[in-house]
């Protein structure tokens, strides 16, 4: 039967069966392996988009909070409780605060500002830059800062001079 196929059918099976082995699972591949060639099927069928989209009217919120916006792009300080440097690795933006007031009822903190709560993380400054570059807003941006270390010694605590007249006595 294979003899009497004409090589341009034969040619279309093999294609079919060598798309259908990257597909389907054996025992010899491993999971990974599998997932690898399905994402790399998948990543053929990716659209991009060069021009910018407005998605303001998608998202619910209104114009005027979106459009005229500052926000403020930093590195948060470390905790000074306590010695470790969590959060300090990653670069925030934060938006300007609005218009608050104080709730007559029950005297809490009240603004009509969506945004004024969300603080967003980058991995990068160039990142969040970037962002704001993108939806249209101005940013203020703090560079991130590096503390001098200090240098100490234990001799240091037991020295005598005319600075630091403590008695140990």
């Amino acid at each position: 039967m294979a003899s009497s196929m004409s090589p341009a059918l034969r040619q279309v099976l093999w294609v079919r069966r060598a798309a259908a082995a990257a597909l389907i699972p054996t025992r010899s591949l491993s999971t990974s392996t599998w997932r690898l060639a399905q994402t790399q099927t998948q990543d053929t069928q990716l659209i991009t988009v060069n021009e910018k989209l407005d998605i303001s009217t998608i998202t619910g919120v209104p114009e005027e909070h979106i459009k005229p916006r500052k926000v403020h792009i930093y590195v948060p300080a470390r905790n000074a409780m306590q010695s470790g440097v969590q959060n300090t690795k990653k670069w925030r933006l934060e938006f300007d605060s609005r218009e608050r007031w104080e709730n007559p009822l029950m005297g809490w903190a009240s603004t009509a500002d969506p945004l004024s709560n969300m603080v967003l993380s980058f991995s990068s400054q160039e990142d969040a830059i970037a962002f704001a570059e993108k939806n249209g807003w101005s940013y203020e941006l703090d560079e991130k800062r590096i503390a001098k270390p200090k240098s100490k010694s234990y001799g240091a605590n037991f020295s005598w001079n005319k600075r630091t007249r403590v008695s140990t006595k």
